[in-house]
């Protein structure tokens, strides 16, 4: 703790931090410690139009002063547009969770736990998908355990997911979870899922070449909840469905 706020305080730009807000547990911690270190901020919410409402909820409940920065699109409007997100082509969150921030100190909730990625950044790293963007992370070097103490010292609120299994919140659909992880989601936010194939239906009759190795919608959409390699054009003409689609999502 000691460490994070000598952290904030050392790179306090004039202007104050943009610190970025999600809700989730690591961002509430890094919310409190800018306020224990007594620096200037202002905490902007990346609105992704597929966070789990129980997370946006939280959000307009207990920390009413954070900043809501709404996409031009909805998430379900760059479907239509980009197709859906995958872990090699993750526009989703350039167009819905980077873009904020441009020319700004950054700071972040990210921890090097979390993944090999993050494993190799630094406290003050250049944003590696936006230009312009210099980010601080001053809870890079928490565990797990270390977040959930603070929350409990600090009395802090956090979003009920959290005591109903959910280890990591955000994007419902997000291309990086695993298949058991979407499946959950799909059972828990059924309408969620449902709009994103109407977005598919939508695009359908114009759809780009690289979309017709599937057949329907619905076998395009199976295929991106089930982590399967994409089929070619010949191994799409005889595809079996590969994910059972709940009657609520069919047109």
């Amino acid at each position: 703790m000691d460490e994070s706020i000598a952290i904030l305080r050392a790179h306090e730009p004039a202007e104050g931090y943009y610190l970025a807000f999600s809700g989730g547990k690591d961002s509430i911690v890094l919310y409190r410690l800018a306020e224990m270190a007594g620096v200037k901020f202002d905490a902007h919410y990346n609105v992704t139009t597929i966070d789990p409402p129980e997370l946006v909820r939280f959000i307009r409940r207990e920390y009413p002063a954070v900043a809501w920065d709404r996409p031009p699109r909805s998430f379900f409007s760059e479907v239509e547009v980009q197709g859906l997100p995958t872990r090699l082509n993750r526009w989703c969150c350039e167009h819905l969770k980077e873009a904020g921030g441009r020319g700004r100190l950054v700071a972040v909730g990210v921890r090097a736990e979390e993944s090999p990625a993050r494993r190799k950044r630094g406290v003050l790293d250049d944003c590696p998908n936006v230009a312009a963007k210099v980010v601080l992370n001053p809870i890079l070097r928490w565990k797990h355990s270390e977040v959930w103490e603070f929350i409990r010292a600090q009395s802090l609120p956090y979003c009920e997911l959290y005591d109903q299994g959910w280890r990591r919140l955000g994007c419902v659909c997000c291309p990086y979870g695993s298949v058991a992880v979407r499946q959950r989601g799909l059972e828990r936010w059924p309408g969620i899922f449902a709009a994103i194939l109407r977005a598919l239906h939508r695009r359908w009759p114009t759809r780009p070449l690289s979309w017709r190795r599937w057949r329907t919608p619905e076998t395009m959409f199976e295929w991106w909840l089930s982590d399967e390699r994409a089929p070619d054009d010949r191994q799409s003409r005889n595809a079996a469905p590969i994910w059972v689609t709940p009657p609520m999502l069919e047109e």
